[in-house]
């Protein structure tokens, strides 16, 4: 996700940091903890917990849109039809990523689906090399090649091509590097895109309710408050992640963005007893060595990229 435009927070450098740390723990621990809401949903078919994740969210994102004062750049948005355009294509890649995520989750896939997020920045090196024409550094081309390495590992030693991780993080990832290059807000973005497909969403619900198999109204309280709970479920991490932003330096959060599959590690190993074999350790162990050199290296860069106070 892009991070908001907006000014850096105000305030002492100790406090900002330490405000930062506190929202970044925040959203990335909140991602962490996805897993356990989907289960407690897994009576519900992930494509109508998808219409209703996009349903409310969009009425969050607008109502906190309106209260900012940008309704004018919201609806100078939904006027220009090149970003509708744009716009109506990272709709279809967050839609699918969240809709896979959804599956991977209730079908007792939280491990594959906390490799794909695992490799996520490494996949975005790779799509920067095809897309971009970046370069990359003997470094990278190491964690490149190690994170491969464990995919591999996966395929042999399991007869199973890890597809969900790897859908899941080429779809974040393409998503990722389209919304970079549009530059507007992660909110404002992610209004635009839930509203287009809002018409989708409604159909869909609505065609559910009429033939008696929608959930909504249908099943306990308890679930009824789980669906409408969607809108905050997606858009509270998202404020947290873009303050985070205003506050931290890219390569802080860069390296704290990985407690979130950490924790979906945990939750699919520790609480839900997914199988953990020798090759899985095989696999994670070879994408946690990649993701350390990688991250080792983004963070020498940033370092010798940061201007020096004069002395």
């Amino acid at each position: 996700m892009t991070l908001s435009p907006r000014a850096p927070a105000s305030g002492p450098p100790s406090e900002r940091r330490l405000s930062g740390l506190a929202h970044a723990l925040g959203c990335f621990s909140l991602w962490g903890l996805f897993p356990i809401y989907f289960k407690l949903l897994d009576r519900v078919a992930p494509l109508e917990v998808l219409m209703h994740r996009i349903l409310w969210s969009v009425a969050l994102l607008l109502a906190l849109l309106l209260w900012q004062g940008r309704g004018p750049v919201l609806l100078a948005t939904f006027r220009d039809r090149r970003r509708l355009r744009f716009y109506l294509m990272t709709s279809v890649l967050i839609s699918a990523n969240w809709l896979l995520y959804i599956w991977a989750v209730q079908n007792h896939r939280i491990l594959e689906a906390s490799l794909g997020y695992y490799i996520n920045p490494l996949v975005n090196v790779v799509l920067g090399v095809v897309v971009l024409q970046e370069r990359l550094n003997p470094r990278q081309w190491s964690a490149v090649a190690i994170a491969a390495a464990g995919v591999l590992i996966m395929v042999i030693g399991q007869g199973v091509f890890p597809w969900v991780a790897l859908a899941l993080a080429l779809s974040f990832g393409s998503y990722g590097l389209l919304r970079k290059k549009d530059g507007q807000s992660a909110m404002l973005g992610l209004c635009v895109e839930t509203a287009l497909l809002a018409p989708v969403a409604v159909l869909v619900l609505s065609v559910l309710a009429a033939s008696g198999a929608g959930a909504l109204g249908a099943r306990d309280r308890t679930t009824d408050l789980l669906l409408l709970a969607a809108g905050p479920v997606t858009v509270v991490p998202l404020v947290l992640f873009l303050e985070a932003g205003r506050r931290l330096p890219l390569s802080t959060l860069g390296l704290i963005q990985y407690l979130t599959p950490t924790l979906q590690f945990l939750l699919g190993v520790l609480l839900y007893r997914e199988v953990f074999t020798v090759v899985h350790w095989a696999t994670f162990g070879c994408i946690w060595i990649a993701l350390a050199l990688y991250s080792f290296d983004a963070y020498r860069l940033q370092n010798r990229q940061t201007p020096r106070p004069a002395a």
